[in-house]
């Protein structure tokens, strides 16, 4: 079986107590952990938080946008729920967690 291995391949081994590799792997790793680090953890961190100050701030009378692309004014706020006032006779009740954007005042009357 030794013919199917060419004698350059065979005379190139490396040493038994050498280590596969050189530090290559180490600089490619943490390379990796950096660019996951500033490329995916960090801007979602900080989309978590503003959007935590968001819903900790809703107040009565703000004016918001919610996933489903609702909007409407806020009429009464609870722990988890909302009270989104859509039109005068027509008010919803909303998870807190689907409020996505607050607008400017004064921008459901410009509608």
């Amino acid at each position: 079986m030794s013919f199917l291995i060419p004698a350059a391949y065979a005379e190139s081994a490396a040493p038994a107590g050498a280590p596969p590799g050189t530090g290559f792997e180490w600089i490619f790793l943490v390379g990796f952990l950096v660019i996951f680090y500033f490329m995916i953890w960090r801007p979602q961190a900080k989309r978590a938080k503003e959007h935590k100050n968001l819903l900790g701030g809703l107040q009565k009378g703000d004016e918001v946008v919610t996933s489903g692309g609702i909007a409407g004014r806020v009429s009464k706020v609870a722990d988890d729920f909302i009270v989104l006032e859509v039109s005068d006779t027509v008010e919803l009740k909303i998870q807190k967690g689907a409020i996505v954007a607050s607008l400017p005042k004064g921008t459901l009357k410009a509608i």
